[in-house]
């Protein structure tokens, strides 16, 4: 976890200029948490607050947890949310403080699955908590893995299957759990290394790439050489010829996935919602 923080305290400067809110993200966690405005959130992973500042907008109070400086240093000041310094295996908040939990695309970071569930639910207590992932094994196939094989192959050490991940967090918690996907739709803002699926000209900016944590942490030849590669096909239209019909799909399937959990006051198995679209 250390080394990620250290990552992020040199890679997090101008996180902003690429990943935005998406309000279609935004909206589903607002609709699994169902939660009046005016509820507490304990926003795990906050990054630069990015999503902790679209729920703040709605009305929500957040309580926003992030271990990076340099990313806290760039949150936009609002009264209704208030700042941590804390990891998800230690989250500096009073048991049972929120009135929901969420974490969006930072579980992969989370070196202890086990530690953070158990802490996250600490704060959360019977609350809903809502996680927002990926798992690629679920994804439709990405082009992006024939110009960046080792990048893309590193995803599945990243983010463990999501009924891994879904037993670390209830193992020990009594929980109805609800899995929703959601295709990545064409004009995502939140340009995240997946986000490039039907505009690939995104990979070639220097400043997206240093949002993507999977460019960060590769070796500079290993992204050059998919670079130079994506160049030629695209300068070529070799990347046309395979993908061009991407470009007129309104969403793709990447395996991204929200998972809700709310904890079961009746001591009964857990049980397994999963909802499409």
């Amino acid at each position: 976890m250390k080394e990620t923080f250290t990552r992020y305290d040199t890679i997090g400067m101008k996180y902003n200029s690429y990943r935005n809110a998406d309000i279609r993200i935004v909206t589903i966690l607002k609709e699994l948490l169902e939660l009046p405005a005016g509820s507490t959130i304990v926003d795990v992973g906050a990054g630069t607050g990015n999503y902790t500042n679209a729920l703040a907008s709605m009305g929500y109070k957040i309580k926003a947890v992030e271990p990076s400086e340099v990313m806290r240093e760039q949150f936009v000041p609002s009264p209704n949310i208030e700042w941590f310094a804390g990891s998800a295996e230690s989250i500096p908040l009073p048991d049972a403080s929120a009135a929901g939990v969420i974490s969006t695309l930072a579980v992969h970071h989370f070196p202890d699955l086990s530690a953070a569930a158990t802490d996250m639910w600490r704060v959360c207590g019977n609350s809903p908590m809502v996680l927002f992932t990926i798992d690629p094994r679920r994804g439709e196939p990405f082009w992006f893995r024939e110009y960046f094989p080792g990048i893309y192959g590193r995803l599945f050490d990243a983010f463990v299957p999501i009924e891994e991940l879904i037993s670390a967090f209830t193992k020990n918690h009594n929980a109805t759990v609800t899995v929703r996907g959601f295709p990545l739709p064409h004009d995502l803002s939140d340009l995240n290394m997946h986000a490039g699926w039907n505009r690939p000209e995104v990979y070639l900016d220097p400043v997206a790439r240093r949002g993507m944590s999977g460019f960060t942490m590769a070796d500079h030849s290993e992204v050059q050489a998919g670079l130079d590669l994506l160049c030629r096909d695209l300068e070529l239209g070799e990347w046309e010829k395979r993908n061009g019909h991407l470009r007129t799909k309104e969403s793709y399937d990447l395996g991204f996935i929200f998972v809700k959990m709310q904890p079961n006051h009746a001591m009964h198995p857990i049980a397994h919602t999963t909802v499409s679209g």
